[in-house]
């Protein structure tokens, strides 16, 4: 018997085994909760033509020189401090090098050339005038790891930039295999571990990368603080394979002959990485049952939540409705009393985040003009005829500055307004209804139209996008169970954008020819006209602010009324029935819970045979 054999029979009953496990679990989920099981049954029916790699992590993590590396060609996805807009990046095979862009909106993909890459799917690039930022950009390449598999390189995620996490999270959902990114700095942030849990509630299969191994010779000991941590947070983990590398030995070897090169791709330890997942490739039919019984898994937990709750309801404890009740009439009290000085609270709030960005935004200018003027004082000739470009980038520089900037401060007001409102008890149920509220608020609210001059424009970028939590979008009963994730407030994204109009080029040109002393004037009249553009910007995007927060927690107040409400009439209701009723409703609640759990149980079991498709590292974790 061949080993080609030998392993194709384990596989084989791994493989029955699962869809087994799949059939059994969906039928028994088909009877709880119809519609989650027509949605698990949609996510089976999806072929596995190319399994899919995701790669994911927080930002500044190493993920896209892991990728190039990985792909075996530098700089293929772009490399910035502040990469990602709200864009994902397919890797697929090509014949030849090329991009395609899918922008909202449209059903056609816009082509690019791998040169275009950094512009847009990145914060740092510029976008075609008028055009929005793609979900997501396909590029094509004849790296032989496309060969086996399509990589996808995600946008940092965690609680730096939940936007982010949002279009991570939606490239994860066709995944069939994670690969988590972490670097050898410092061990796991909690962002990280929740946007893992997150992410793997419908992947099985997820493979580690420690990066940055050379710049940080403790590399070790993150590994096993991190390993620690795992275990202790999230034991499904604890046993995954790791793969420590170094993306820049890998990228450095690249650029020596072949014979040179040898040593460093050793020490870089990405063919390692490399293999692993050309062998999880192989297995991709597998991982895709595997992946359908983890989502099964998902939704059978939280329907033991629910049950959860139904139990509760079913006995309940007279206290509960005491303090329902008082907090019911203490909640109205307050609205009566307090709605003015929650107004006024607001308004300070707002009012100090606006004078403190428009303090920064002025410094900012301040410094701006001081570095030009010097850099005409001291430059050539030649170099005053490049001048207009400078300004130009540093303008558009400031201006995503500021926007990063008001994203801190708008999230700030809010908090700080919540915390004055609602006691700490009180504010999750007060992040379910908030974010939907501002979004409606902000949408219905009229588009300014960004205003214009012979010098520059100053743009509001595809009007208010939003940023939010995952958890705080979560259904009722994950928010009832106290599972929120992240959740946070959500918070118009700034999206300001700032360069100079055609006037202010021609103007230039007829007005400087050369000379420094219409140089400066010329520099002082378009920062000046740039600063009052941004400061007006800033005034109107906190008063958009304050009236939609003004408008969500009158509706997040009355929401939570509401629920309070149906609260005390449901332990009306329980209370009103004799004990006996009670007692035989809750032993019927509790079967049903015992009979979830047993087939949460064997799912588990199934579960734990597939963690034999996932490949160790090559010569063990050491």
């Amino acid at each position: 018997m061949t080993g080609a054999t030998a392993q194709a029979r384990p596989e084989t009953a791994l493989d029955k085994l699962l869809a087994g496990a799949v059939d059994i679990s969906l039928a028994y989920l088909r009877k709880s909760d119809p519609d989650a099981a027509a949605e698990v049954d949609e996510i089976r029916r999806r072929t596995v033509t190319r399994p899919s790699i995701v790669v994911v992590g927080e930002t500044k993590r190493g993920k896209s020189s892991l990728v190039n590396a990985l792909i075996g060609v530098p700089g293929l996805s772009p490399v910035d401090a502040a990469v990602a807009t709200a864009t994902y990046l397919e890797f697929v095979p090509a014949q030849r090098p090329g991009a395609r862009a899918w922008l909202p909106g449209r059903a056609e993909p816009v082509p690019l050339s791998v040169a275009d890459l950094r512009d847009w799917a990145t914060v740092l690039g510029q976008l075609p005038e008028g055009l929005r930022p793609p979900r997501r950009i396909e590029v094509g390449h004849d790296a032989p790891l496309l060969r086996y598999l399509t990589l996808v390189d995600t946008p940092g995620t965690g609680g730096l930039d939940p936007l982010h996490c949002e279009i991570a999270l939606d490239a994860v959902e066709r995944a069939t295999a994670l690969l988590f990114v972490v670097d050898a700095s410092a061990p796991f942030a909690k962002p990280e571990l929740d946007f893992l849990i997150e992410a793997s509630k419908r992947v099985n299969s997820v493979v580690f990368a420690l990066t940055k191994t050379d710049a940080y010779p403790g590399w070790r000991t993150i590994w096993d603080d991190n390993r620690a941590q795992l275990r202790a947070h999230a034991p499904r983990f604890g046993s995954v394979p790791w793969f420590p590398v170094s993306a820049r030995l890998a990228e450095l070897a690249m650029t020596l002959p072949e014979a040179a090169a040898g040593e460093l791709v050793r020490e870089s330890r990405v063919a390692d990485l490399q293999h692993a997942l050309i062998d999880l490739a192989g297995r991709g039919h597998l991982l895709h049952q595997a992946n359908v019984l983890r989502t099964v898994r998902s939704e059978f937990v939280r329907l033991d939540l629910e049950l959860g709750d139904r139990l509760k309801a079913s006995d309940p404890d007279p206290a509960d409705m005491t303090r329902a009740k008082q907090e019911r009439a203490d909640l109205a009290a307050r609205k009566r009393t307090d709605s003015r000085q929650w107004s006024l609270a607001l308004s300070t709030e707002t009012q100090r985040a606006r004078v403190e960005a428009t303090g920064r935004l002025r410094t900012a200018v301040g410094q701006l003009q001081e570095d030009f003027l010097n850099r005409i004082d001291k430059g050539s000739r030649d170099d005053l005829k490049g001048l207009p470009q400078q300004v130009d980038q540093a303008l558009h520089a400031l201006s995503v500055r500021l926007s990063q900037d008001l994203e801190l401060r708008f999230r700030q007001v809010g908090e700080r307004v919540l915390a004055q409102v609602f006691p700490p008890h009180e504010v999750q149920y007060v992040l379910q209804g908030l974010n939907a509220t501002l979004r409606h608020a902000l949408a219905s609210k009229p588009r300014r139209e960004g205003g214009q001059d012979n010098l520059m424009v100053a743009m509001s970028a595809g009007g208010m996008a939003f940023m939010a939590g995952r958890g705080a979008m979560a259904g009722a009963s994950a928010l009832g169970a106290g599972a929120l994730v992240g959740g946070g407030l959500l918070v118009p994204v700034a999206g300001l954008g700032l360069g100079l109009a055609a006037g202010a080029f021609i103007l230039y040109r007829r007005r400087v020819h050369s000379d420094r002393q219409q140089a400066r004037t010329w520099l002082r009249e378009v920062l000046a006209e740039a600063r009052a553009a941004l400061s007006d910007e800033v005034t109107h995007r906190f008063t958009d602010l304050q009236y939609a927060l003004t408008l969500a927690l009158d509706d997040a107040i009355e929401r939570r009324l509401r629920q309070l409400d149906a609260h005390i009439a449901e332990i009306d209701k329980a209370m009103a029935e004799d004990k006996v009723d009670r007692t035989r409703r809750k032993a019927e609640v509790q079967a049903e819970r015992d009979a979830l759990r047993s087939r949460l149980k064997q799912v588990d079991e199934v579960l734990v045979r597939a963690r034999a498709l996932t490949p160790a590292p090559a010569g063990g974790d050491r």
